[in-house]
């Protein structure tokens, strides 16, 4: 990825300022050391100049997007201001049929004043599962999370995720955190899901006591569920409901709730959005009901053949130039 000057300014600017140290601080914006010092110190000698990319002898590349393109991007980067610029290219791509790099579309906004920072995001060694699963309704993750109603209390919500498509099966607003409301929730997702006969999925949990209760091993045994649960002092092991929990409450917490059903109303918003909408980046940009439902590989060869047709318009493009 090449960077810009103001790009590599801003860098710099972060490792010195950054209390972490200079290779904890490249490595979660995925920097090269080598390269970072490389422009530190034409940085020290040149001052902010001395990081101005430099020209190859040839003035244009047959790869250039064309200025009606990148008028267009930014155009539709202020429609969609919700989306990051890895969802704005792909979503550029399945939308307009156009193929547009994640890169590029970063450039684009960053050169016209809509990306502010360099964005990274830090994350666990430990982030993922270690049985990892190669089918959706193998297992499923389960966990609670809680709201503060005014004028009600407390309310928490409990969710089934898929784990191979982190698709969300079903979700319930509860009053309680008992074995009862996990039962009631597992019960809505199998049936809601046409399932093999005989072949529930695995169901992955913490050791909070509704999920240790006698009364939901029982139900367990009942209904053939293999029950697995974390290590305690381990949140990672549930890692993609604990995410999945993150990004709702950085939309639905941006609003106040005075009654549990205005917060169902946003929750069915924000699953409805979550599962059909979101570009996931571990489910190569896909979203969750995609790869869950099998039509995720119909269009990843539509994207293949968008980019093929795009970057062949390009090339056509630059040969008239020349």
């Amino acid at each position: 990825m090449h960077y810009s000057q103001r790009e590599k300014y801003e860098i710099i600017h972060l490792v010195e300022q950054s209390d972490l140290g200079v290779i904890r601080t490249l490595k979660q914006l995925k920097v090269n050391k080598t390269t970072f010092y490389n422009w530190y110190k034409t940085y020290l000698e040149n001052g902010y100049d001395g990081l101005k990319r430099k020209l190859s002898g040839r003035k244009y590349s047959w790869n250039r997007i064309n200025e009606a393109d990148r008028d267009k991007v930014v155009e539709i980067a202020l429609e969609k201001p919700e989306l990051s610029s890895r969802e704005l290219a792909w979503h550029i791509t399945d939308t307009y049929s156009y193929y547009v790099s994640e890169s590029s579309v970063y450039r684009i906004l960053k050169a016209n004043g809509l990306i502010t920072t360099p964005s990274f995001r830090v994350m666990s060694a430990s982030d993922s599962f270690y049985d990892k699963t190669t089918s959706v309704n193998q297992m499923w993750q389960t966990d609670f999370t809680y709201f503060k109603i005014y004028g009600w209390g407390w309310y928490y919500l409990s969710t089934i995720l898929d784990d191979y498509s982190r698709f969300i099966v079903s979700w319930e607003l509860c009053s309680s955190m008992k074995a009862a409301d996990v039962k009631s929730t597992i019960d809505q997702a199998l049936f809601t899901v046409d399932l093999p006969k005989g072949r529930p999925p695995k169901l992955l949990s913490d050791n909070g006591s509704c999920y240790i209760s006698n009364e939901l091993a029982e139900y367990f045994q009942e209904r053939n569920i293999q029950h697995i649960r974390g290590r305690p002092l381990h949140p990672q092991t549930q890692g993609k409901i604990e995410r999945y929990h993150r990004s709702m409450k950085n939309v639905v917490k941006l609003e106040n709730y005075f009654s549990p059903g205005q917060l169902e109303v946003k929750m069915g918003e924000f699953v409805n959005y979550y599962n059909n909408q979101r570009y996931h980046e571990s489910l190569q940009n896909l979203t969750p009901a995609e790869v869950y439902f099998g039509n995720g590989e119909k269009k990843l060869k539509q994207r293949k053949m968008t980019k093929h047709r795009t970057l062949n318009e390009r090339k056509k493009q630059f040969q008239k130039i020349i």
